[in-house]
């Protein structure tokens, strides 16, 4: 599914100034420590938790969305609302959150997107304030930025598209963007969120506690 708005409709302001930034929330985890349950499908607030994360991303201000599913994606795609987003199929899910990853990031190619802004969709205290105090660090293409909690780098990542590439030949596992951010961290702009976020994963069952 595509989006019907304008795109550039009640655009954030760093989106104005330097194109385009688009959403990737990487929603396709197994939920191998919670018996096998679709993070996306977790219901927070009464709804799919996928459907609340894309929701803190267009309050924060991104016009686009792109979701990248895996598991349960039949399920995803029947039980939340995420009209207007573009929805990423990634088969190769059980490899680990790279493999979602570098889908997400191939599913930005010809949208002109100067930068995608990274979410996972099992940390439910990250609101929009965390991601539009990280977007408004953007400044072009090149441009790498991260939230961070106490001094400690966590998500959401903003990626400038110079650094796609890069990013996509090192996700790898479980890793994600790690190994890439450690070799680049002197150009890594930290945003303080630790005031209006809480950065914790649903993981196992003992964090089912942070749903609501």
């Amino acid at each position: 599914m595509t989006r019907t708005q304008d795109p550039d409709a009640g655009a954030h302001p760093a989106e104005q100034t330097a194109g385009p930034v688009v959403g990737l929330l990487l929603a396709a985890g197994g939920g191998r420590r919670l018996g096998g349950r679709p993070k996306a499908l977790l219901v927070h607030r009464g709804r799919p938790l996928v459907e609340h994360a894309v929701g803190v991303l267009c309050a924060a201000g991104l016009a686009r969305v792109h979701v990248v599913l895996g598991a349960g994606a039949d399920a995803v795609r029947e039980r939340a609302d995420l009209d207007g987003c573009v929805l990423v199929d990634n088969p190769d899910w059980e490899q680990g959150m790279g493999s979602s990853l570098r889908a997400g990031l191939a599913s930005l190619a010809g949208t002109g997107a100067r930068a995608a802004l990274v979410s996972l969709v099992d940390q439910p205290g990250i609101g929009p304030e965390a991601v539009a105090r990280v977007l408004a660090a953007l400044r072009d293409g090149t441009s790498l930025a991260s939230a961070a909690y106490d001094g400690v780098r966590g998500h959401p990542v903003l990626l400038g598209s110079a650094h796609w590439t890069g990013v996509a030949a090192a996700a790898t596992g479980d890793r994600g963007a790690r190994g890439y951010l450690r070799e680049h961290e002197r150009e890594i702009a930290l945003v303080e969120c630790g005031d209006v976020a809480r950065p914790h994963d649903i993981d196992t069952a003992a964090d089912l506690g942070h749903l609501e």
